[in-house]
């Protein structure tokens, strides 16, 4: 039997602020109605605009939020790793999903139904509140992404996602990352441009040392110069 069998999803759910206001029994509860699934990197876990019944909580590996434009192209919204959550849209207003979900790298996800969610949050006014919350997060980010991409140009926005990038946890802004995995291609899809324009903005900043790219690694020559490129729009 493999390790994640045996997964304690009552202890995954407690990883995931929004279930904070839940005490042990109602866990305990919650994670009896859950089911384990895996996912292979590059799987599709939810697609965009198909009916929507269920949330997830990431075990382990992570995953890629991602939206189509009426011109076909792929804009990310959000990049979710272990004791995030997704799905819950759809699964407060029973509708289709709001966006297409797939797997980083090979994923476990614990499956919430909706059924037993929304008895959760009937019975947890605070619940609802940490749910309500998460929304407004989510919400907040994926308008300033919206904006960034009407309004700013690309240098400022390619800077922007760059310097984020290194601040995603583990990593704070505090000890931030010095190089990144992320391809050209997957860069562009963050911002909403072409591979080719990431491509030609970096190779400026290549011979200005800002950035160098070496064996796959995007590597932060300047970040102080990068913070003063995104902050000037």
């Amino acid at each position: 039997m493999n390790d994640t069998d045996n997964l304690d999803k009552a202890a995954l759910l407690s990883r995931s602020f929004i279930f904070d206001a839940l005490d042990d029994q109602e866990k305990q509860e919650l994670a009896k109605f859950a089911f384990v699934k895996r996912y292979k990197a590059g799987e599709t876990i939810y697609t965009m605009g198909t009916p929507g019944q269920s949330m997830a909580a990431i075990a382990e590996g992570s995953v890629r939020v991602s939206v189509l434009t009426p011109t076909a192209r792929e804009i990310t919204l959000n990049e979710l790793r272990k004791g995030d959550v997704f799905g819950e849209i759809a699964v407060l207003d029973g509708r289709e999903r709001s966006a297409t979900v797939k797997a980083l790298t090979n994923c476990t996800l614990v499956i919430l139904e909706r059924r037993e969610l929304l008895g959760v949050l009937q019975r947890n006014p605070a619940f609802a509140i940490q749910l309500i919350e998460l929304l407004c997060q989510r919400v907040r980010r994926s308008d300033e992404r919206m904006l960034e991409i009407a309004f700013l140009e690309l240098p400022v926005r390619l800077a922007r996602l760059l310097l984020r990038l290194t601040e995603v946890p583990p990593a704070s802004p505090q000890k931030p990352l010095a190089k990144l995995s992320q391809s050209q291609s997957e860069l562009a899809a963050m911002i909403g441009n072409t591979r080719e324009n990431v491509n030609r903005c970096l190779g400026k900043w290549q011979k200005a040392e800002l950035v160098s790219l070496k064996d796959g690694w995007l590597i932060i020559e300047d970040r102080a110069a990068l913070e003063a490129l995104a902050d000037s729009d």
